[in-house]
C-alpha cells in the first residue's frame, strides 16, 4: 500500500501520511482504529484478551512443564509445622521468599534440608524456640503472616514482625485476623510486631471478605 493509497482510506492527505511515518504526527484514538482496519491488524485495544481465536474439533495430546507455585510452597512450609514428625515436600520453588522463611523457620528450631531438586525434609525440634525468631528474614516477607495458623498449635503466645515483602504498599491483613480471632486467637498490633496468644482454639465458619492467595 503507497502512502497515496493510505491517505485515500484515511480521507487525508499523503504529507499528512509522511508526518505519520516520520513521527511528527500525533495520533487520536479514532485514528489508530481506523489505520488498523485498513491494515486489518488490531493497533488498539481496551480489553485484557490475549486476542487468541481457537480453531476446535481436533483431539489434543501433549504435556508441558509448568513453574512451581511460590504461594503453594510457602503455604506447605508454614503447614509443615503441624507435623511434629518428619515432612516431605515435593515441587517446592527455590526462590528467595522461599529462602527467606527456611531462614525463619530454621532460626526456631526446625531442621530444613534439600534433598534433590525441588524436594525438601522439614524435622521440627520437641520444643520451637520462637524467642530465636529470625526478625530480619521474617519482616521481609509477606507470607510470614501464614506461620500464626500452625504456631498457635504448638504455643500460647509468641511474636510475629509486621509483615514485609510487598513492593505494592502497605497491604491490610484485617481479613487475616478477622478469620483468625473467630478461630480464638487473640492478634494485638505492636510498634514492631504482632502479639499472637490463645487460650482455648475452637472451630468457626469463617467468610473470607478479601481474596487472597495468602
Amino acid at each position: 500500500m503507497t502512502q497515496q493509497d493510505l491517505a485515500r482510506e484515511l480521507r487525508t492527505s499523503q504529507s499528512a501520511i509522511a508526518r505519520m511515518e516520520a513521527g511528527k504526527q500525533n495520533f487520536s484514538t479514532s485514528q489508530l482504529t481506523k489505520i488498523g482496519e485498513i491494515l486489518h491488524r488490531k493497533l488498539v485495544s481496551l480489553s485484557t484478551s490475549l486476542d487468541f481465536q481457537v480453531h476446535g474439533g481436533k483431539k489434543l495430546s501433549g504435556s508441558i512443564t509448568t513453574n512451581f507455585s511460590k504461594n503453594g510452597s510457602v503455604v506447605l512450609l508454614c503447614a509443615s509445622l503441624l507435623n511434629k514428625g518428619t515432612t516431605t515436600l515435593h515441587g517446592i520453588s527455590r526462590i528467595e521468599e522461599v529462602n527467606r522463611l527456611i531462614e525463619v523457620i530454621e532460626s526456631i528450631g526446625v531442621s530444613v534440608k534439600w534433598l534433590r531438586g525441588n524436594t525438601l525434609e522439614s524435622v521440627p525440634p520437641k520444643k520451637l524456640s520462637l524467642e530465636k525468631l529470625n526478625k530480619d528474614s521474617a519482616a521481609k516477607i509477606r507470607s510470614s503472616l501464614m506461620l500464626i495458623g500452625s504456631l498457635v498449635h504448638r504455643v500460647k503466645s509468641f511474636k510475629i514482625p509486621h509483615a514485609g515483602g510487598c513492593k505494592m504498599g502497605n497491604r491490610t491483613i484485617a481479613a487475616h485476623r478477622y478469620a483468625l480471632e473467630r478461630f480464638g486467637i487473640s492478634i494485638i498490633t505492636k510498634t514492631e510486631h504482632y502479639a499472637i496468644s490463645s487460650n482455648q482454639l475452637k472451630p468457626a465458619d469463617i467468610v473470607m471478605y478479601e481474596a487472597s492467595d495468602t
